[in-house]
């Protein structure tokens, strides 16, 4: 238990002397700094007599060195060799003036956040290439030795990405799929080619809506969820426990969820195709009073499976980089919440940034390849 830090006055020749007892630390101190501080001020100079003091620390010192104002510490001061030090640390900390933060204004500050984007992504980038080399590690070894793949938390994580994504995917597309038909038949009925609203609905939905609908849907949902889950485990400390036990994090967190989203956007991106027609026939068989055995007839003879095919390609790569967005955003999170939100947001934003840039290099893919 801490004794309480006190200090008595004591006559010695032509100087008195300031005893100090007690534990004077943050804990053990209490009033006592304040004290000494009222009964020195106006004081002649005194000598300070430490040699008692049974603890000591840096609030203790800044006590003293307040109250007493030592200056040449060492010639007013009675105190063993650790205590003179403890006193000449903190007082010259105190003596320590701080450095002006640089305001750069102007084109100096345009300058200065072009290169801090600039070097923040080449660490990024960087990061990238750190995270698939894991990842790729991880790959290799469960091709090896397949025993090694976790089944349960991939099926686990597959129908809680995939499962229960299916009504709102379904809904979304469904709803597009009634847009897109009644824009169409709005404006083609303009030049009377209505019909034709089967052919805008249907190449666009099964080549673009389809995969790009379900693609930003598991975007907000999974890289999102994925984000979170590893930086939380990250901030508790559960995946450097995890190394210390010999368990590779990528073997164990990031593989499953790649795995459970190469599974589910397929299936769930032929939901979603089947969804927006249901909505494109609705539509059309209400607007138009086509049927839908005439509709369903002419995406049969005038789109064909090709853009269908078209869009399912695009599956494996989304679910790719959603997966990899999202657990590669939850292994960069620190030890504090607000690191976690960034990084959860960071997450969203990078994934449906990537789905869109990665559908327009399709979409210019395909266009050289003429199909």
């Amino acid at each position: 238990m801490d004794a309480p830090a006190e200090f008595t006055f004591e006559e010695a020749g032509d100087r008195r002397t300031v005893v100090l007892t007690g534990d004077w630390t943050a804990r053990g101190m209490r009033d006592a700094g304040q004290r000494l501080t009222e009964a020195l001020t106006g004081e002649e100079p005194v000598i300070l007599d430490l040699r008692r003091i049974g603890r000591f620390d840096t609030a203790g010192a800044y006590a003293v060195i307040r109250g007493a104002d030592v200056g040449e510490i060492a010639s007013r001061v009675l105190a063993r060799k650790e205590t003179q030090r403890l006193l000449q640390l903190v007082s010259d900390a105190i003596k320590v003036e701080p450095e002006p933060i640089p305001r750069l204004h102007g084109f100096h500050a345009l300058l200065d956040r072009i290169g801090r984007g600039v070097f923040d992504l080449a660490a990024n980038g960087y990061g990238t290439l750190v995270f698939f080399g894991h990842l790729l590690t991880a790959i290799g070894r469960c091709i090896v030795r397949p025993s090694r793949i976790r089944w349960a938390p991939v099926i686990a994580l597959a129908e809680r990405a995939g499962l229960d994504a299916i009504p709102i995917v379904a809904t979304t597309t469904f709803f597009i799929g009634a847009v897109v038909a009644l824009l169409g038949a709005n404006l083609l009925s303009d030049f009377g080619a209505q019909v034709f609203s089967v052919e805008l609905i249907g190449v666009s939905v099964l080549r673009e809506f389809n995969i790009l609908i379900t693609a930003i849907l598991l975007a907000g949902r999974s890289a999102s969820s994925f984000a979170a889950e590893i930086g939380s485990m990250k901030m508790n400390q559960e995946i450097d426990a995890m190394q210390v036990m010999g368990v590779d994090p990528y073997e164990a967190l990031v593989l499953p969820r790649f795995a459970a989203l190469l599974i589910t956007i397929p299936l769930l991106t032929f939901v979603a195709t089947l969804a927006g027609l249901a909505g494109g026939i609705v539509v059309v068989w209400v607007v138009l009073d086509l049927t839908p055995t005439f509709f369903l007839q002419r995406i049969v003879e005038n789109v064909g499976a090709t853009h269908f095919w078209i869009g399912m390609s695009k599956a494996p790569v989304m679910a790719a980089v959603i997966a990899a967005i999202g657990c590669r955003q939850g292994m960069e999170v620190g030890n504090d919440v607000e690191s976690l939100g960034r990084r959860v947001t960071a997450a969203v934003v990078h994934a449906i940034f990537a789905i869109i840039l990665l559908d327009a290099m399709f979409a210019l893919l395909y266009m050289e390849l003429d199909i």
